[in-house]
């Protein structure tokens, strides 16, 4: 890896984000507050508006499936048509559909309608967010792309669901749920045409990979690299196994918090906000800290490592200090940490596959996705084989992210990699993303 520092020319550089492409991460922060507005009361709303929890739970699966689908798609798509009019495309998809959604589908309550254009829709923000991904990759210097991931997850994690959601929490009140629906539309559409109408630098504007390449070979390749460069799977599995505790709390803990310990719904609320929280800034943290220390390093042992020790202590400490809730926020700002510690992963793949780093990091995406069900499968597969009891789950878990430890120390830079990126380095290009 390259540890030649780029040129520091002004505050952009100095905290870690290409200046090339601050408009598109200020953009991409209104764009993901917008699609965030609905993850706190999306699922309430169709509850209280006659529909079945087993409707909900179909629709979100649904949706699952098709943001697991674009999180991949957008790396063979950036290397085909070049990630700027990738993210165009997610902008459009995701506006035509939400109104679609809302018009069509929310606003009369009509079931099918839906599910259709919810369903849809969850093609369109992967699109947009994960070709801003490829775009950081091809664009910015060695040296920089762990910061870079950083400010990538910083902006996503943000909006979707932190900002989002207090948007909600004001707005609603004022105008009501549906309007604020709409809103949601409008600060999707500001902040796509912020990130994309003021953002210049070249390469994201023309196809990553060489014309004589065909297209079938470009989607192929985009799948085919987990067997060519095995390290990208093994990358894909640790990015899987990132959030799927994330998604299995949020299934598990506020019954167990609520109910079990006799925390108020605030408190949950609260302690949920901090666990966020955390995970927004560590999100930062993490990625400058990598380009220090190596990005393996972070995410093996602060990931890894981390969240082996952060998970039992998340179920524990509430169990030894009944009532304590700043014992228990303190473990969860650690969990919080922990998850924030695999970012480095998103600066990592582009050294690794230098010459393929739009489907490198398409693979990221999959497991980013993939990771949204597996965490809620662990569950039910802890309970078929053990039956209830929380503590399995708890541990299952922890065992499974000291396995990611292991996993990642195996994701070495190979030598004709650490070339490559050498030899681009001089060149003044870095990172470029061409050519198989």
């Amino acid at each position: 890896m390259s540890e030649s520092s780029p040129p520091k020319h002004g505050l952009a550089e100095t905290l870690g984000i290409p200046r090339a492409l601050f408009w598109a991460f200020v953009g991409q922060l209104l764009f993901m507050v917008g699609d965030g507005v609905e993850a706190g009361y999306l699922d309430t709303y169709m509850l209280h508006h006659g529909h079945t929890q087993g409707f909900v739970n179909e629709m979100f699966t649904f949706y699952g499936i098709t943001v697991m689908i674009a999180a991949w798609f957008s790396g063979p798509l950036s290397d085909l048509m070049g990630p700027k009019k990738v993210m165009w495309l997610g902008l459009i998809l995701w506006s035509v559909l939400e109104v679609g959604f809302l018009a069509l589908g929310l606003g009369p309550n009509s079931g099918p309608m839906i599910l259709l254009f919810y369903t849809l829709r969850g093609f369109a923000y992967p699109l947009f967010a994960y070709g801003f991904l490829v775009w950081i990759a091809a664009a910015t210097p060695t040296a920089m792309l762990g910061s870079a991931a950083g400010w990538f997850w910083f902006s996503f994690s943000a909006g979707l669901p932190t900002l989002g959601s207090q948007f909600a929490r004001f707005a609603i009140p004022e105008i009501g749920e549906l309007r604020t629906f709409w809103c949601s539309l409008g600060l999707v559409i500001l902040g796509g045409l912020v990130a994309l109408l003021f953002t210049h630098e070249p390469t994201g504007k023309k196809r990553l990979l060489p014309e004589h390449i065909p297209t079938k070979d470009i989607f192929f390749g985009s799948m085919s690299i987990m067997w060519r460069e095995p390290k990208t799977l093994i990358a894909g599995i640790v990015r899987v196994i990132d959030t799927s505790s994330e998604y299995a709390f949020l299934a598990i803990m506020p019954a167990f918090f609520v109910d079990h310990l006799g925390f108020s719904l605030a408190q949950w609320l609260n302690l949920l906000s901090l666990i966020f929280l955390s995970n927004i800034l560590f999100n930062l943290v993490s990625g400058m800290v990598a380009d220090t220390l190596g990005h393996r390093f972070v995410v093996a042992v602060f990931g890894g490592i981390g969240g082996f020790v952060a998970i039992p202590l998340f179920y524990y400490v509430p169990l030894w200090f009944p009532g304590n809730f700043w014992a228990v926020a303190a473990a969860g700002i650690f969990y919080g940490a922990t998850v924030a510690a695999f970012v480095p992963l998103s600066g990592l793949m582009p050294q690794i596959c230098p010459r393929e780093k739009a489907a490198a990091l398409s693979i990221l995406g999959l497991g980013a996705g993939a990771s949204t069900w597996v965490g809620p499968a662990v569950v039910a597969g802890c309970e078929a084989v053990f039956g209830p009891g929380m503590q399995y789950v708890i541990w299952t878990f922890a065992v499974i992210y000291l396995l990611s430890a292991g996993m990642t120390m195996a994701l070495t830079i190979s030598p004709e990699a650490q070339r490559y990126n050498e030899e681009a380095a001089r060149r003044g290009e870095d990172t470029p993303a061409v050519g198989h």
